[in-house]
């Protein structure tokens, strides 16, 4: 799940042009006398609404006419002649983002308690968005207007929440007319153009499941290759969201899933010469199986929805392992700390650790973390807040602890329940960092504890 540092759109007014945020010292922007504060407002005649029109009508051209608005109220026109690679070395605004209309039985924006940050309660629904960060949309309320942008600009590829072919379990479970839920139109007019689509299954027991979610699977892969591969991840319910016709994920639902999925799954690979239709890896940490090899994912086109992480993890802790008996630790004894993990990773995590300690005489410690500030059946990582860390300190052992980098904000170090790391870091008594696997393995590559930095550093 991405977040945004943004505020709903509703709450902002819209002004023309795009804010320039930073401009790059010695840049052709600087040469120009571009300040943060000042607003492009057209590019050879053309209006630009944000930082991809500009780049998008900027692109290439050797010979422009850019209409800047100054922060001093001026008007500038600036007639350009440059070199078709040469950067202007700005940065703009954030992308403010469309939102959604859509009243979702399991909107995760739902299941946030009142004192979670309020990005979290933003719900987009922007092809700006799907095709920069892969967030994914419903396209029931997109307009022609944005459509002509997608394929204009070649936004691609789009990630679009489909959830079920059948236009009554689509409607149902979206909150809308059968009518705004058929999208069948407009995925055909994004792949008759060429746009790569990749679509989402949120599987909801009792709705979507069984006979609809098969039929949903082949719908889609009769549009393969322009639709490249279906994401199906679990319903996740928080202790905020407890609507009675959303039935909670359990064990046997997983292992069932998984029985009839695989299914569909070898003959589409057959058929397809992909597996297509993947599910994500919580069903298979839930159903107590092992996740698939790493040729049932190829690619992993759907790796930030949680799909094929989990081998991708095992992948790469081999290489470490591998790396580590060509160049030992010169100091293994100093690998003496806690990682601390949410409680459905963990397992996985604590047997990885635990060949580590056995071959190479570290000393390293997982800690499964409760999450207390979501309840229900939230268990991943990412979801994880600073109250629950803190709530879990008394189990560190070692010299240092370390956390999840993706509990943390993207752009600086804050958690979902505004806890900031430094604040997080005071209730610890060692240090505390915030690692993701290339990180972690770097360290440990280097024997973490003698190249220690700053820790907050670390994390930002």
């Amino acid at each position: 799940m991405y977040e945004f540092a943004v505020t709903p759109a509703v709450t902002q007014i819209r002004r023309r042009g795009v804010e320039i945020a930073r401009v790059t010292s010695g840049s052709l922007g600087a040469e120009l006398e571009l300040e943060p504060g000042d607003r492009i407002m057209r590019v050879n005649g053309r209006l630009v609404r944000d930082y991809l029109d500009f780049r998008f009508q900027a692109a290439g051209e050797t010979d422009l006419v850019i209409d800047i608005r100054k922060h001093t109220g001026e008007d500038w026109e600036l007639n350009i002649e440059r070199d078709e690679t040469e950067e202007f070395g700005l940065n703009f605004e954030q992308i403010v983002p469309r939102q959604c209309a859509n009243e979702c039985l399991f909107c995760f924006c739902k299941g946030n308690p009142e004192t979670a940050r309020p990005s979290l309660f933003v719900r987009d629904e922007d092809v700006r968005l799907s095709f920069l960060y892969g967030n994914y949309t419903t396209l029931t309320s997109i307009t022609e207007e944005e459509m002509r942008r997608v394929i204009e600009q070649r936004l691609s590829p789009q990630y679009v929440s489909v959830h079920a072919t059948d236009l009554d379990v689509r409607a149902y479970l979206l909150g809308v007319d059968r009518q705004r839920a058929d999208i069948t139109v407009k995925i055909q007019q994004m792949l008759n153009a060429g746009i790569e689509i990749h679509a989402q299954v949120v599987l909801c027991p009792k709705i979507n499941d069984g006979e609809i979610l098969r039929r949903t699977i082949y719908d889609l892969a009769e549009l393969h290759p322009g639709v490249r591969s279906v994401a199906i991840v679990p319903l996740g319910l928080t202790r905020y969201l407890n609507d009675e016709r959303l039935t909670p994920v359990t064990s046997e639902f997983c292992r069932q899933t998984i029985a009839e999925v695989s299914i569909i799954q070898d003959d589409l690979r057959a058929r397809l010469g992909t597996t297509f239709a993947f599910l994500g890896d919580e069903i298979y940490l839930r159903a107590g199986r092992a996740v698939p090899l790493r040729k049932h994912y190829g690619d992993y086109p759907q790796i930030e929805d949680g799909i094929g992480m989990v081998r991708s993890f095992a992948n790469e802790f081999d290489a470490l392992m591998r790396r580590l008996e060509r160049k030992p630790l010169r100091n293994p004894e100093s690998l003496f700390g806690t990682i601390m993990t949410g409680t459905i990773f963990a397992p996985v995590l604590t047997r990885q650790v635990e060949r580590m300690n056995r071959r190479f005489k570290t000393r390293l410690k997982v800690v499964a973390v409760e999450n207390e500030y979501f309840g229900g059946d939230v268990s991943v990582a990412g979801l994880l807040t600073g109250g629950d860390f803190a709530a879990a300190r008394d189990q560190v052992r070692g010299n240092f602890a370390i956390i999840p980098r993706v509990a943390l904000k993207s752009d600086e170090p804050v958690m979902l329940d505004g806890m900031q790391l430094e604040q997080l870091q005071d209730q610890f008594d060692v240090p505390l960092y915030a690692y993701d696997f290339a990180t972690f393995a770097a360290a440990i590559d280097s024997d973490m504890v003698r190249a220690r930095r700053d820790v907050i550093g670390e994390a930002a």
